[in-house]
């Protein structure tokens, strides 16, 4: 901490997977509850200086280094939130049963800014990323007992073999549930969420 060494810090998001941060500083040394603070800073500041350097930049500061700790945090939220969704769903997308995970995203059934928009695993589903872009987009939908719902005019247009096996398909089917029922959608958000659907149909 006295000389702003920087470390590298890894924040377990479940066991055994961990999100690195680089380079973190030590802020604040509580020696008699055996804790400290530690901040983010930008790797560019830590290119080539020594540590003398590094301690002494004022650009440095520590709300600078609040900021970006909160950045990342945010950032570690969202990926600890993937993680355990598509842990939660068998690596799968819960609409194709794809099971590229390089081709998965975890999808919030409502957004971060919602008051209900927590990055847990019953406001998650998994997708592919088209699904998940059709999500988004209401061009389907989830009903509140786990129908797939596709929304009307896309049901009678005429395209390629994607929109027909890829979402026409798919309508009036269920969903793939995690196998543990705590995991299972909250039901009163994705009521809000097909709602919203709904309209944008």
């Amino acid at each position: 901490m006295d000389k702003q060494i920087p470390l590298i810090y890894f924040h377990s998001v479940v066991k055994g997977e961990y999100v690195p941060a680089w380079p973190v500083f030590i802020q604040h040394d509580d020696k008699a509850n055996l804790t400290f603070t530690v901040a983010l800073d930008l790797q560019d500041a830590v290119k080539e200086q020594d540590h003398a350097d590094i301690a002494r930049e004022e650009s440095l500061s520590y709300g600078r280094r609040s900021y970006l700790t909160v950045t990342y945090m945010k950032r570690l939220h969202q990926s600890a939130f993937r993680v355990k969704v598509l842990r939660a769903y068998h690596n799968q997308c819960t609409l194709c049963r794809i099971r590229h995970s390089e081709l998965l995203d975890a999808a919030h059934i409502l957004k971060d800014k919602h008051e209900l928009g927590d990055p847990i695993i019953q406001n998650g589903l998994a997708l592919c990323k088209i699904h998940h872009a059709a999500f988004d987009a209401n061009i389907i939908g989830v009903s509140p007992d786990y129908l797939i719902k596709v929304r009307e005019d896309i049901l009678h247009e005429m395209d390629g073999p994607m929109l027909k096996h890829g979402l026409q398909a798919l309508d009036n089917t269920k969903i793939t549930l995690p196998s543990r029922r705590s995991n299972w959608l909250d039901s009163e958000r994705l009521e809000i969420r097909f709602s919203q659907f709904l309209q944008a149909g």
